[in-house]
């Protein structure tokens, strides 16, 4: 039941819609191609285990850990909020 303008089902439709995004993010950040033999980033040599594991990987630990932590999450805003919701 939904409340406000609001129809029936509309919760349900955010939330899949919310999964979506994520789904699709995540796609997006999968490697693809030839892994690379050194870092794009500080020109270091990637392990050849590192990228037999990781097909595509074009950064060494070092710098894909600190591409990670400067990454934004993108969760926490819901974009597809009614007007009443944003109102509270």
């Amino acid at each position: 039941m939904a409340g406000g303008w609001a129809r029936d089902g509309a919760v349900q439709d955010q939330i899949d819609a919310s999964v979506d995004d994520a789904v699709q993010l995540a796609r997006s950040r999968l490697n693809s191609g030839e892994s690379l033999a050194e870092c794009e980033e500080c020109d270091g040599v990637i392990p050849e285990k590192r990228r037999l594991a990781i097909p595509g990987i074009r950064l060494c630990i070092q710098c894909q850990t600190k591409l990670e932590q400067q990454e934004v999450s993108a969760g926490g805003i819901n974009r597809r909020g009614s007007k009443d919701s944003q109102l509270r």
